[in-house]
């Protein structure tokens, strides 16, 4: 199999769209044995601004000496940015030997009518390499809302973060603030810990309490007037 060869047939999935649930993506974890409980992960939702928040936070976790890998959407010039380690894409021949590995599972499951799409594929593909190279944390960014995407198919993470909330995607995740929050904090978890954005939309801020009174979670929202960045404050 080449390079453009693997391309091809993760792009041939395009066709299957967006599916929300989990059940697809947690079988096909299981036939690769469920790589997703082997790194400990920071889990990124939110609508503006969470691409930059995974790329800080593994800058951070790398410059302290941890292994670890990043997982985004979309790309920019080339597929393989999706999937990082300490800031290196995945190489071309390593990307080629996860398409030989999944391929045949996710063939498997489609035969069986569990029709797998492009991004529960290369999001399996992702924990799956992650594992594979040992990486000690990896910080993953929702595809699309957070309840239903492919990603949460984690336990509870290190940290899970909610960047800015706007009205996004509403025909798939509801038309009013709340409802998309509601989506999002899909990602928290029970007994886990919860960084919400400061500056959100109130009805934001009262459905993500909710959420980690209802699951036992700990949410810290950031004081942005008592933040600096290298002694300068954020705000006047």
């Amino acid at each position: 199999m080449t390079y453009e060869e693997a391309l091809q047939k993760i792009n041939s999935r395009l066709r299957f769209g967006i599916k929300p649930g989990l059940e697809r993506i947690e079988a096909l974890c299981k036939k690769l044995g469920d790589p997703q409980k082997k790194p400990r992960f920071v889990h990124v939702a939110g609508t503006n601004g969470k691409g930059t928040t995974c790329t800080l936070i593994a800058s951070v976790l790398t410059a302290a000496g941890y292994r670890t890998g990043l997982y985004t959407s979309p790309y920019v010039l080339d597929f393989r940015e999706r999937f990082r380690i300490d800031g290196e894409m995945i190489p071309e021949a390593e990307l080629i030997e996860e398409v030989k590995r999944v391929s045949p599972i996710a063939d498997e499951l489609e035969a069986k009518g569990e029709t797998i799409t492009e991004f529960e594929f290369i999001t399996a593909l992702a924990f799956d390499w992650f594992a594979q190279r040992d990486c000690d944390f990896v910080v993953l960014e929702v595809g699309l809302g957070g309840r239903f995407d492919a990603t949460n198919v984690i336990d509870t993470p290190e940290a899970a973060a909610i960047a800015s909330i706007s009205l996004d995607h509403t025909a798939i995740l509801g038309d009013t603030y709340a409802k998309i929050a509601f989506e999002k904090a899909g990602i928290i978890k029970k007994g886990g810990d919860v960084v919400l954005y400061p500056v959100q939309d109130p009805s934001v801020f009262e459905t993500i309490e909710s959420a980690c009174n209802e699951r036992g979670a700990h949410l810290h929202i950031p004081d942005e007037k008592n933040m600096q960045v290298n002694g300068t404050a954020l705000t006047g």
